[in-house]
């Protein structure tokens, strides 16, 4: 191997797979010549499920006489290979021999590699490994593990095999805490005191060891820093293995002695890093700055998830005031004194790094946030608690409340947050100079409150402000009274009291007249031209969208909206671009409010929106774009019809957007939306604008189609406005809008959400356009296209397949009568649909016929709520025609038409009774009854069922009402009203589609008494229909139906 050999292009499957020739093709793939990478790659990836292929990977990697290179290919394909191949149950999964193989080299490989890349990359594969077969087919993994630690702190132990001792522990013990089944975490749990006394050993024998040289100096100034490496490795260690192996970390003695050593660490650790005259270099100083901010996180991650324990440990309360002492310090340097003087470096910000000061004191306010959290929103659960569990809980949550949220603890941390960390900084104000639109959108990221002072303080302060109210409210209305002056011009300290009166908005509605507040001061303050008080007219802004939905009287609104539109004025210098952004965005608050009334906004509308769009003109960032285009689309929203006006300016924004967008999918998700909403809001007005909307439906629906799986949704939202709003005839339909519809069927094989909604398009293409559904060109399709979803859906969606079908029946039965109904149905058969239906009713059937505790159902069975679905459509094409139904169930049937009645009939009577909405009841009581017409022996006969679902149906009904001559379901002919308000067309197609339907037409008393009649006097009159029918009929179903007073 170690021979100097040529580069080999290798091809297909014909090479064998040796050490030599895999050598050859890593070399190929990690070279830089494009077609040898292609050719190795290709190899490799044929190689994939070969036996011995992973092995002989991984000797590649342990021969160190190799190129890094190919090394580095070999461990990184292994390790990918462990992903796709080492579950058992995996296709191709790795051969058990190859796994051995693999497993008895792992830990002496890792820790005899120099190289700290290809040790990480075999330190993350060991960890992959063991996530799999650790206890069961690696039970001595941790003894293997310890053995090898022990002996790496031996006197004459090579200095290598520490640190990767510890670097394959630490990836082993992260994948294992992130492990969710209990006995992964239980089987942890049982090694963890033996490896976290080995480790405390390590770690704080290497912390002595490197503190001394500080101290006392030395020549083995390598050996210390190799120390302090090993000690931070030793300490990651740990202080995951204390939240993740121990259920009660708090109750055990070796982790309450670790915890106080911890406390005492952060104390003399910080002194190394932030004396100005600390003589360590800077990259000792960031590994002694790494231990800090280790430390602090095992602080935080034992608050949130051990809350009782980290409390009752020892000294747990000091440790949060230490914490609380670095953040009062911190805060005493932290804002700014005026807006001059910001110089690059004075606050942290020349560093790539925040100081360490700051970054602790991060650690610190989530800490704090953590303890108020356990008191008042403590973390529900639903695992069983231990008596001695829930004594835990109740007296840690009674020692923050009394010893740690102390009233003068909890006055100063409230003054700290508003008056310290609540104030720009230096470094804010020059961003906000410098790169107004990338501060504007850091400070706008809530998500990322957790990595920033200002933010995290602000969520601290909110959860002391509602659970110490009492303390808050008289001192903080005080200092805003103070400030809250035109004439008082200290900026950046009203900014911050400013800060927290929008926060506490809901806490001091009944405490804070906010409208003489917007009338005397903000009014004033909005319109001052002084240098600074853009940072107010942008804190305006906010503090109104806090509290509008809170408390802003209704005829003060109009002077918000006023404001708004000046903040917006980029005319004015002191509306900066931070202030009119600011401004934009927090205005969709302000529109979205509950009460927001139209009327109201109409007169600030026009220069409103013309501002917002010229800003969504002027702003770079994508995400600010989206930003404010979304308070456009909330304003369309809310303004509905009187958005019309504005239309065309809105519409003509957006094809720029749209091409500067590019591959930024987001951006056209927004301008997607913005349209459907815009479509809606202007009902027909918006039908000018269809067509050049419809491209941008078709490139996105079309099979194949690159940006549907990221614009689908929002096109099949905007393709549903479109079709809703367009008119009916006699204004007719335009021909691309009709084009687009056999796209739709593609569209029924994907997710439930994509069939969903183009089930629904369908609909409404079926309620505007029925000739062009039901034509020849397409009507086979939609039919095969349905037939395939029947069956093979949950019962939410098929019911969805089968509400469809009823429509096209519908719509065929009012296009074309008989005529049309043979040739639809004859269709339904030939794609299946009807013979699927049958099959479904007829499992049913069967499994009816069965009994006892054993029986199942059929494959093709249908039960329940499915069931009343195939039999509507049945009974759709019963009422339009019988004969058309019963000639299709004769032809389903190879002829047998009685045979196919007897067990139909029986199921469809049986089933009337467990249908559950009155429509659907009617519905197939209707079609029974015009059975009747045909006055054949197979439905008199049944005479006895049908008075049996009359009875149970018009005792429905006809309950409750005091005229029995008409069933509350039918609705006898009125004039249509007119709407007061504009509607969209597809509402009126509905409403008429509805009030057309048979079951409110048809008055179905009046309709059994008249089918009765005929069926009576079509027998022969009334005693040889007596004789020959109705004394077959139980004398208590016939006397339950004369009750009835129909006849």
């Amino acid at each position: 191997m170690q021979v100097e050999m040529p580069v080999i292009e290798v091809m297909g499957e014909a090479n064998p797979l040796t050490e030599g020739i895999l050598y050859h093709v890593l070399r190929s793939a990690a070279s830089n010549n494009p077609n040898q990478i292609q050719t190795g790659t290709k190899q490799l990836h044929e190689w994939e499920k070969a036996k011995g292929y992973y092995p002989l990977l991984q000797s590649v990697f342990l021969d160190k006489s190799l190129p890094l290179e190919v090394r580095y290919l070999a461990i990184i394909s292994l390790k990918n290979g462990i992903d796709k191949y080492w579950r058992k149950t995996a296709t191709n999964a790795v051969d058990k021999e190859d796994k051995a193989i693999i497993r008895a080299r792992l830990i002496e490989s890792g820790v005899n590699e120099a190289d700290h890349r290809l040790a990480l990359q075999n330190a993350l594969l060991t960890a992959k490994v063991v996530r799999f077969e650790f206890p069961n087919d690696w039970p001595d993994l941790f003894q293997q593990l310890l053995q090898v630690l022990r002996a790496a702190t031996e006197p004459n132990a090579y200095r290598l095999h520490l640190p990767r001792a510890l670097l394959i522990l630490l990836q082993i013990i992260k994948e294992l805490s992130t492990g969710r089944l209990a006995k992964t975490r239980q089987t942890l749990q049982t090694v963890t005191p033996d490896i976290f006394n080995l480790l405390g050993q390590i770690y704080v024998s290497k912390v002595q060891s490197w503190q001394r040289f500080f101290r006392e100096g030395g020549d083995d100034e390598g050996g210390a820093i190799e120390d302090i490496d090993n000690s931070l490795l030793s300490l990651k260690l740990l202080r995951r293995l204390v939240v993740a192996g121990y259920e009660f970390p708090g109750r055990d003695t070796n982790v309450q002695q670790f915890w106080t050593l911890t406390r005492n660490h952060l104390g003399e650790f910080l002194p190394y890093v932030t004396h100005e005259d600390s003589p360590l270099a800077a990259s000792v100083r960031k590994l002694v700055e790494k231990h800090l901010m280790q430390l602090s996180k095992f602080h935080l991650a034992m608050a949130t998830q051990h809350p009782s324990g980290f409390v009752l440990l020892p000294n747990t309360l000091d440790l949060v005031r230490d914490y609380w002492g670095l953040i009062a310090k911190l805060g005493e340097g932290w804002g700014s004194k005026s807006l001059d003087g910001a110089q690059i470096g004075t606050d942290g910000d020349a560093d790539e790094d925040a100081p360490i000061l700051e970054r602790l004191s991060l650690k610190g306010l989530l800490l704090i946030r953590a303890c108020v959290r356990m008191v008042f929103y403590p973390a529900q659960s639903f695992k069983y608690r231990q008596p001695q569990e829930k004594e835990e809980q109740l007296q840690a949550k009674e020692m923050i409340k009394s010893s740690l949220l102390t009233d003068d603890l909890v006055r100063e941390m409230i003054s700290a947050l508003v008056t310290r960390f609540f104030v720009y900084r230096p470094s804010d104000l020059r961003m906000w100079e410098e790169e107004p639109d990338e501060w504007e959108k850091m400070e706008e990221g809530s998500e990322d409150w957790e990595f920033a002072i200002r933010p995290c303080a602000e969520k601290l302060f909110l959860d002391l402000a509602k659970n110490f109210k009492n303390l808050i409210i008289e001192p903080l209305l005080q200092v805003f009274y103070s400030v809250a002056t035109p004439e008082n011009e200290d900026i950046l300290f009203k900014d911050s009291v400013y800060t927290a009166i929008g926060l506490a908005a809901d806490i001091l509605l009944d405490k804070l007249d906010f409208d003489s507040f917007i009338i005397n001061t903000l009014v004033v303050e909005a319109q001052k031209q002084k240098p600074g008080f853009n940072i107010i007219r942008r804190r305006i802004a906010i503090v109104l969208a806090q509290w509008i939905s809170i408390k802003i009287s209704k005829d003060k609104k109009p002077l918000v909206y006023q404001i708004f539109q000046h903040l917006l004025d980029k005319s004015d210098p002191l509306n900066d671009q931070v202030v009119r952004v600011t401004a934009g965005r927090k205005f969709k608050d302000v529109a979205d409010e509950w009460e927001f009334m139209a009327e109201n906004f109409l007169p600030y509308a026009p220069v409103t929106l013309d501002r917002l769009m010229a800003l969504v003109q002027e702003v770079e960032l994508p995400e600010t774009k989206m930003a404010l285009l979304n308070t456009i689309s909330i304003i369309v929203v809310r303004l509905e019809n009187n958005i019309t006006p504005y239309a065309d300016k809105i519409i003509s924004l957006l094809p720029p957007l749209w091409e500067q967008s590019g591959d930024e999918h987001l951006m056209k998700q927004a301008i997607l939306t913005l349209l459907a909403r815009l479509t809606n809001a202007m009902l027909a007005d918006s039908r000018g604008f269809h067509a050049s909307f419809l491209p941008i439906i078709q490139s996105a629906i079309e099979p194949g189609s690159e940006t549907q799986v990221y614009l689908l949704e929002d096109a099949l939202d905007l393709w549903a406005s479109i079709l809703a709003q367009t008119p009916s005839a006699p204004e007719p339909t335009s021909p691309e809008l009709l084009n687009l519809l056999p796209y739709l069927i593609p569209l029924y094989s994907m997710d439930n959400d994509t069939l969903r909604k183009s089930i629904e398009i369908t609909e409404s293409y079926l309620l505007l356009a029925p000739a062009t559904v039901l034509a020849d060109g397409f009507r086979p399709s939609l039919l095969s296209g349905l037939a395939e979803l029947l069956g093979n859906l949950k019962p939410d969606a098929n019911g969805m397949v089968t509400h469809l079908m009823q429509g096209i029946v519908r719509g065929a039965d009012g296009f074309g009568g008989e005529e049309a109904m043979k040739v639809l149905v004859g269709d339904m058969i030939s794609s299946g649909f009807l013979a699927k239906v049958l099959e479904g009713l007829h499992g049913a059937w069967t499994h009816h016929q069965s009994h006892g505790p054993y029986r199942e159902l059929p494959s093709r069975a249908v039960d329940g709520v499915v069931e009343t679905d195939y039999f509507t459509v049945l009974a759709r094409i019963g009422l339009a025609s019988p004969s058309v139904l019963l000639e299709a169930l004769s032809s389903i049937s190879g002829g047998e038409l009685e045979k196919c009645l007897d067990w139909l009939l029986e199921e469809w009577f049986g089933h009337i009774e467990n249908i559950g909405d009155g429509p659907n009841r009617k519905l197939m009581v209707l079609v029974l009854t015009r059975f009747l017409e045909r006055g054949e022996p197979w439905i008199l006969g049944r005479l006895q069922m049908l008075m049996g679902a009359w009875t149970d149906v018009l005792g429905e009904l006809l309950d409750g009402m005091d005229d029995h001559s008409a069933d509350f379901l039918y609705w006898p002919p009125e004039p249509t009203p007119h709407p007061t308000e504009p509607e969209a067309p597809e509402e009126i197609r509905k409403r008429e589609l509805i009030y057309s339907d048979p079951i409110h037409r048809i008055n179905l008393v009046s309709f059994v008494r008249e089918r009765l009649g005929q069926a009576v006097q079509a027998g022969g009159g009334e005693q040889q229909f007596q004789e020959e029918w109705l004394s077959r009929v139980d004398k208590d179903v016939l006397k339950g139906f004369m009750d009835l007073g129909i006849m």
